[in-house]
C-alpha cells in the first residue's frame, strides 16, 4: 500500500497545483481532518470533511494567489506518507512572494487522504509518525 499510499498524495497535490478543487474533492475521504497550527498559518484553524476541505481551499484562495506545492520528500511512515514540501504564493492584494517548508503526515483510507497533520519541522512530524511503543506488561 504505501506506493498507492505515496501516489493518492501526488495526485492531491498535482490537483492543488493546477487548481481543480472537484479533483481534490474526489480525493477527499469523508472523515477527513486537517488542523493547521498557529506556527504555520496567520489564521489556524481546523478543517473536516469534504466541506473542511473546500473551505479550506476558499480561503486560501482568498488570501493568496499563485499557490503551489513542490514535494521535496514523499515515504512511507508506517501507515502514513511523510511529506516534505515547499508551498509557495503570493498575497492578493499584496503581491508579496511567499515561500514556507512544510512537513506533513497524511493518512490515506481507500485511497483517499482521510487525515493531514501538519508540522514546522521533520523532527515533529517524524514523532508524529512514530508507532506507539508496545508496553511490555510488568509482573510483580
Amino acid at each position: 500500500m504505501p506506493e498507492e499510499d505515496i501516489e493518492v498524495v501526488r495526485r492531491i497535490l498535482d490537483a492543488f497545483n493546477s487548481e481543480d478543487i472537484e479533483l481534490i474533492l474526489a480525493i477527499t475521504h469523508a472523515g477527513f481532518e486537517l488542523e493547521v497550527p498557529p506556527d504555520l498559518s496567520a489564521e489556524p484553524d481546523v478543517y473536516r470533511g469534504p466541506d473542511g476541505m473546500r473551505r479550506y481551499w476558499e480561503s486560501f484562495k482568498e488570501a493568496m494567489d499563485q499557490i503551489r506545492f513542490k514535494p521535496e520528500r514523499l515515504e512511507d511512515a508506517g501507515g502514513s506518507v511523510l511529506v516534505t514540501m515547499t508551498m509557495t504564493a503570493k498575497g492578493r492584494s499584496t503581491g508579496i512572494e511567499v515561500e514556507q517548508t512544510i512537513v506533513g503526515v497524511w493518512t490515506i483510507r481507500d485511497a483517499k487522504v482521510i487525515r493531514i497533520q501538519a508540522f514546522r519541522s521533520l523532527a515533529e512530524a517524524l514523532d508524529a509518525a512514530a508507532p506507539e511503543p508496545v508496553r511490555q506488561p510488568s509482573f510483580g
